[in-house]
């Protein structure tokens, strides 16, 4: 690679190894749609758009008034916020784990993820990934040297019977299980914790690591609870779970999580970080306490509102003719296009087409791995009006053959008047 002036900059081979980021076409025309005063309904990323708790809110305002909260943080989190997450475990799922050796703040689940593969990951070993998948449970591999091996994704014993054998006929053996429940982008869910159970089971057998990304686990609907893969028997032996304060209290720019379990991967984890970060402002720990102490109807409020957002989508894709089943859990509805609308199309290219013709920005399966192919990932983060307009759009764009009027053109149009 070379800039202007033919000065050789060469990038590593992590950055090479990369795949093309392919949510980046889907972002450059929705940017050029927004600076051209078109009004793009953003369903694409699960960004939440609903506020944190006012609490939550003012204890921020209040800490950062302190001068003594502005210097470096602990960069395995101050430990009052870490005791917090301990109870929060003790009281949610009945899972007992030592604040000190046990728990590890990160800079939301992602960055944490991202750096335990640096700790766990040499160059050639391997991770076993369900797929579809969450880009950077195969990103953050590859950026630390490793290599995965995707299986089908499932929720049951076939699932696990599939993982089983790439394991036993895989040489080198895997080093790492990563999994995903609620899961992103197709919102799956296991019934209960027996799943996990058979999971610590088969990682005992064959001494493989587990990480469980539990992003989404307090976002459930119709009464359901998804279990915490620390609740299996052995779990902390084998593996550790990352949860976030960005989806069931509305903190994601924030950028504050945390990875609970294994002592040994979380030292390692605690290692990589103490070399990288200073630690989370500790404003934003301090008002992550007051979310965990006293948030549970907040959580619940969310959730309702989620639930209520899913059923308009659902209901709606399924009149256009979409075959969709109605998630218990996370804030992501996963649809399989018809072969009518897709018209011979990938995913990535309908996208970019609906998005032009329906003015409506969804994710395209492909992104999320070759099984992701003939669905979309639609996030339900706008409000109840919005949800029905991208529904609207959708259906005018693809049925009719008529774009659905947005409230923009109908203001330019107005405006002209």
């Amino acid at each position: 690679m070379t800039t202007g002036s033919e000065f050789p900059i060469e990038v590593s081979s992590r950055i090479r190894r990369l795949p093309p980021y392919l949510f980046g076409q889907l972002n450059k025309m929705k940017m050029e749609k927004r600076r051209q005063g078109v009004d793009i309904i953003d369903l694409g990323m699960g960004n939440p758009t609903d506020p944190p708790p006012r609490a939550v809110i003012e204890k921020l305002c209040e800490v950062v008034q302190d001068p003594r909260v502005h210097g470096y943080s602990q960069s395995i989190g101050i430990p009052h916020l870490r005791r917090e997450v301990a109870r929060l475990y003790e009281r949610q799922f009945g899972v007992t784990v030592d604040p000190e050796t046990e728990v590890i703040a990160t800079i939301g689940s992602k960055e944490g993820f991202s750096h335990m593969c640096l700790a766990l990951i040499s160059p050639g070993d391997t991770a076993i990934v369900g797929d579809p998948y969450f880009p950077i449970h195969v990103y953050g591999v590859a950026l630390a040297g490793g290599n995965v091996i995707n299986v089908p994704l499932g929720n049951d014993q076939a699932f696990l019977r599939r993982i089983a054998y790439v394991v036993e006929h895989l040489y080198p053996k895997p080093k790492l299980l990563i999994l995903n429940y609620p899961h992103n982008p197709t919102a799956m869910t296991v019934d209960d914790v027996s799943f996990f159970e058979q999971v610590v089971q088969l990682a005992r057998k064959e001494k493989i690591m587990v990480i469980h990304d539990f992003a989404y686990g307090r976002t459930a609907f119709d009464g359901y609870k998804p279990p915490s893969f620390l609740q299996a028997t052995g779990a902390k032996d084998v593996g550790v779970e990352f949860c976030t304060m960005s989806k069931p209290y509305n903190m994601a720019g924030w950028r504050i999580g945390f990875c609970v379990g294994n002592r040994e991967m979380i030292k390692a984890l605690a290692t990589i970080k103490g070399y990288y970060d200073y630690g989370i402002f500790t404003a934003v720990q301090v008002a992550s306490i007051v979310a965990m102490r006293n948030g549970e109807a907040d959580v619940a409020h969310q959730s309702e509102i989620y639930q209520k957002r899913r059923d308009i989508v659902v209901e709606g894709l399924r009149k256009i003719g979409w075959e969709v089943e109605s998630p218990r859990a996370s804030m992501f509805v996963w649809a399989k296009v018809s072969d009518q609308h897709l018209a011979g199309q990938g995913t990535i290219d309908f996208c970019l087409r609906l998005m032009d013709e329906a003015e409506v920005a969804i994710a395209p399966g492909r992104a999320f791995g070759e099984n992701g192919e003939k669905c979309v990932r639609i996030a339900i983060v706008e409000n109840e009006q919005r949800l029905r307009q991208a529904i609207r759009n959708i259906d005018g764009a693809l049925n009719k053959g008529i774009k659905a009027p947005t409230a923009t053109k109908l203001k330019r149009k107005a405006g002209k008047e």
